[in-house]
C-alpha cells in the first residue's frame, strides 16, 4: 500500500485503482475467513452425520443378529440349558431389545452434540458488518478550488516531509 502523503499528487484514476485494491484484498480476506469459519463447522456436522448413520445401520441391521445371539444367551445364562427352564425366551428377547436400544441411543446422543458445536461463521459476519459500518459512513472531503488546492496540497506535503525528516 502506497503512502497518500509521500509528496507526490496522484491523479484521481490512481486513488481510485488503488482504493479499488484495498476494498477487493479486503473482500478476499473477508471470503478467505468465512471458509474456513464454514470448513470447521462442516467437519463437525460431518463427524455427526456419520455417527447418525452408524446410529441407524447399527439399529438396523444388527439387530435381529444381536437380539437372537443375546436372547439365547440370557436363556443358556439364567438356567435354560440345564433343563431348569430358565427365564422364558420372551424376556430374554425384550432385554435383547432393550440392549440394542440403548447402544442407538448413544450413538444418537454423540450425534446431537456434533451438531450442538456447530457455529455460525460469527468473526465473518462481524468482519463484514464492522466493514459495511465504516463504508457507509465514508464520505467525500470537500477540496478547495483552484489555486489554493494546488498550494494546501503543497503545504501539507512539505509538513509531512518536514515531519518524516
Amino acid at each position: 500500500m502506497s503512502d497518500p502523503f509521500d509528496g507526490t499528487e496522484r491523479s484521481l484514476g490512481q486513488l481510485v485503482a488503488s482504493a479499488t485494491a484495498e476494498m477487493s484484498a479486503l473482500v478476499h480476506d473477508e471470503i478467505a475467513l468465512a471458509k474456513a469459519e464454514i470448513r470447521q463447522d462442516v467437519k463437525r456436522g460431518v463427524f455427526g452425520s456419520v455417527a447418525g448413520v452408524a446410529a441407524a445401520v447399527v439399529l438396523l441391521f444388527s439387530l435381529p443378529m444381536l437380539s437372537f445371539a443375546l436372547a439365547y444367551g440370557i436363556n443358556t445364562w439364567t438356567g435354560g440349558h440345564n433343563g431348569n427352564g430358565g427365564w422364558n425366551l420372551v424376556w430374554c428377547f425384550l432385554l435383547s431389545f432393550a440392549a440394542n436400544v440403548l447402544i442407538a441411543v448413544l450413538f444418537g446422543l454423540i450425534a446431537v452434540a456434533k451438531f450442538k458445536k456447530m457455529k455460525k461463521p460469527e468473526q465473518s459476519m462481524a468482519s463484514v458488518k464492522q466493514t459495511a459500518a465504516i463504508v457507509q459512513n465514508v464520505k467525500p472531503h470537500p477540496r478547495p478550488a483552484g489555486a489554493e488546492a494546488a498550494r494546501a496540497a503543497q503545504d501539507k506535503a512539505a509538513s509531512v516531509a518536514r515531519s518524516s525528516a
